[in-house]
């Protein structure tokens, strides 16, 4: 059977370029870079070299690259770090987000709340983009209690685009600080930390070809966190563990490879993600996109079908080969409509009949154009025998 990959948002596949610069760290360089003899410094040295090129990528300082095990670990990281700090100060105070962040952001929130954190969730439009106005304004009536605020650089599920530069000057106006989850962004989007002007910035490997389990936080100078993992004193004393050196090794070359490709790899995918919005909205009556239709990820295509459930979508085109999602990975095995979608207003019903498509490097016109193809017959099929689409018949009649 054809297998066309469209879930690019959830995961990538390695690339053979990041395979094999990581391969030899698994087994003739496997010193341990804390080991102070030629096989650990061998070792030590090629994290010390992945770390000044994803620096030199993200203009910072290599000192402020810390290597974590995922992009939930650095993001817990991020927030519970400066959480912890201020409990060891006798203080509490206030954390600024959207609902639309991914669970990872939101459950450690929710968590924090029980330690004594406030919430304030920024408001959102239609589009799951941020009002800046209302962000200035708690910002300002907060001024000195805000600890953090924290907001997705770019959506998993709907793709929308976060100015995330001006965001960070609202911040700075008002005395905080602003991290952001770019885990989807860093394949596509621009991560020059100075140019965006952020204090701390969470990147997987998982989402830029290379090994799942490793990550990446960015932490500005001069931002102090408390660790989440006591022990050694590796990663500047703030992820006590032995280094995954062939991850580190693979997590910089994979990011190297982006940035390279990036300008023309941006304009290749955001041309067949037009191009599938388009044949979608032409040839299926019925649809709505979800998220901003211009200010969105180039590889971002979400729809919610009228009458139809997404995940007996997603199992019909599955059996035609065609892997897609009906929202975020980390929630799959929930049977709730995605937070993401009710947050920016659309109904259960719409909700649950959404379907995300991601796209990718293999991602080729030939598979979207199949992909279409199966995909109208799909709908046509489960709306044929949907009690929610002739309710929606009867309704429009």
């Amino acid at each position: 059977m054809k297998e066309i990959y469209l879930d690019y948002s959830a995961t990538t596949p390695i690339r053979k370029e990041v395979l094999k610069e990581a391969l030899p760290y698994f087994s003739e360089k496997f010193g341990n870079p804390s080991s102070f003899h030629s096989k650990g410094l061998e070792t030590k040295k090629a994290m010390q070299n992945a770390r000044q090129k994803i620096a030199k990528i993200m203009h910072c300082k290599p000192e402020e690259i810390i290597f974590t095990g995922s992009g939930t670990e650095s993001i817990n990281l991020a927030l519970k770090g400066i959480a912890f700090k201020t409990i060891l100060e006798g203080k509490r105070g206030i954390f600024i987000t959207q609902r639309t962040e991914h669970h990872a952001v939101l459950e450690t929130l929710h968590w924090l709340e029980k330690l004594g954190f406030s919430i304030i969730y920024a408001k959102i439009d239609e589009t799951g983009k941020i009002d800046l106005e209302y962000l200035k304004k708690i910002l300002g009536e907060n001024k000195g209690k805000v600890l953090l605020t924290t907001i997705m650089y770019a959506n998993n599920e709907i793709g929308t685009i976060q100015l995330i530069k001006k965001i960070a000057e609202l911040c700075h106006a008002n005395e905080t600080i602003l991290h952001t989850d770019a885990c989807q962004g860093a394949e596509y989007l621009n991560t020059n930390t100075q140019e965006l002007g952020i204090d701390m910035m969470t990147i997987n490997g998982s989402k830029v070809y290379s090994f799942k389990g490793t990550g990446i936080l960015y932490k500005k100078q001069g931002v102090k966190l408390e660790p989440l993992i006591h022990g050694g004193a590796h990663e500047f004393g703030l992820r006590a563990g032995t280094e995954n050196v062939p991850g580190i090794v693979a997590l910089a070359k994979a990011l190297e490879l982006a940035e390279k490709e990036k300008k023309k790899e941006r304009a290749r995918v955001t041309k067949l993600r037009d191009y599938l919005i388009k044949k979608i909205e032409k040839e299926i009556p019925q649809v709505l996109l979800n998220g901003d239709r211009t200010q969105r990820l180039p590889n971002n295509v979400n729809i919610s079908f009228k009458g139809i459930e997404g995940e007996s979508a997603l199992l019909r085109l599955n059996e035609k080969g065609i892997r897609v999602s009906t929202g975020s990975a980390c929630s799959s095995q929930s049977l709730d409509p995605s937070h993401v979608l009710i947050a920016i207003g659309r109904n259960h019903e719409t909700a649950h009949g959404s379907i995300r498509f991601s796209l990718g490097k293999d991602t080729t016109k030939k598979e979207i154009d199949y992909t279409i193809k199966e995909l109208k017959k799909t709908i046509n099929f489960l709306r044929k025998i949907s009690p929610l689409w002739k309710k929606n018949k009867e309704v429009k009649k």
